[in-house]
């Protein structure tokens, strides 16, 4: 399937080094997500929270139907399919000039959002949960947003552990790249996946050496929206941690991230204009 034309120039400047840092608004149409859940499960919420975002800046709008919080139990193919398609067709329809990436670790949820309209795929195992992901991928010929994890969201905060985070991630990236790349797969962005088998400690060491990801010449993108590494370190609720949220969102953008995913679109839309002042990129 080749990618629709009309959203290519869109596309393009996701992986043009030169634009902005973009916006990954949040679309959670699950029960049990670990912030919005059951909050857009209605066609009306849905669209009024897609308007919302759209309306405040956001570039894309990210839709998941599969929770993958810290122990959260896993729906059903099936499941995840009946939730997730009748919003992609929805929000499509509604928005014909936006891009929609979906959040699914399942390469035939994949195939049918792709079908029902979807852009991008966002995929939070990088291809580990589902051995057919990548050459799915390649057949879509879509984006697709290689996301580092270690172990699976039943069992991945349990222990985690690292000799060195930053280098582990970097081989993960190293490795998946050329697998992609020989699939005929050129347009990935990475994810260094904070939350997903790491402590706090080592989201933030992450965090930190973000820009050692630029090696590999391709969009970084930075998922720290209201997670634990801001709750944990503050002793604050996911409800209180929109000010931290924004202060670790500029620290990505310094460090190189040129997405950023949030469920508040208009504070991240801040934070990108200011670093972008003081990188003398924003003219407005």
């Amino acid at each position: 399937m080749a990618q629709d034309t009309d959203f290519s120039q869109k596309i393009e400047q996701i992986f043009d080094q030169r634009s902005t840092t973009l916006i990954m608004g949040i679309l959670n149409v699950t029960p049990d997500s670990f912030f919005d859940g059951g909050r857009y499960l209605e066609e009306s919420h849905w669209l009024e929270q897609t308007n919302k975002m759209v309306g405040a800046g956001a570039d894309i709008i990210d839709i998941g139907a599969c929770s993958t919080r810290p122990g959260s139990s896993q729906p059903s193919e099936a499941e995840e399919i009946e939730r997730l398609l009748p919003v992609v067709k929805s929000v499509r329809k509604a928005y014909p000039q936006t891009l929609i990436s979906v959040d699914t670790y399942r390469s035939n949820v994949a195939i049918q959002a792709v079908d029902c309209g979807a852009n991008i795929i966002n995929d939070i195992s990088g291809g580990t949960l589902d051995p057919n992901m990548f050459e799915t991928v390649a057949k879509l010929n879509v984006p697709y947003v290689l996301m580092h994890i270690q172990g699976n969201p039943q069992t991945m905060q349990e222990n985690p552990v690292y000799t060195d985070v930053v280098a582990e991630v970097t081989v993960f990236f190293e490795e998946n790249l050329k697998k992609l790349n020989s699939l005929g797969i050129k347009q990935v962005i990475l994810d260094p996946g904070f939350g997903f088998g790491k402590t706090v400690e080592h989201n933030f060491e992450l965090l930190k050496n973000l820009d050692k990801f630029q090696q590999f010449k391709m969009p970084i993108l930075a998922g720290l929206s209201r997670k634990s590494m801001v709750n944990k370190l503050l002793n604050i609720s996911s409800k209180d941690s929109l000010n931290g949220t924004s202060i670790l969102n500029a620290i990505a953008v310094q460090n190189g991230a040129k997405m950023l995913r949030v469920h508040d679109v208009i504070e991240a839309v801040e934070v990108v204009k200011i670093c972008e002042k003081l990188k003398g990129n924003y003219l407005a």
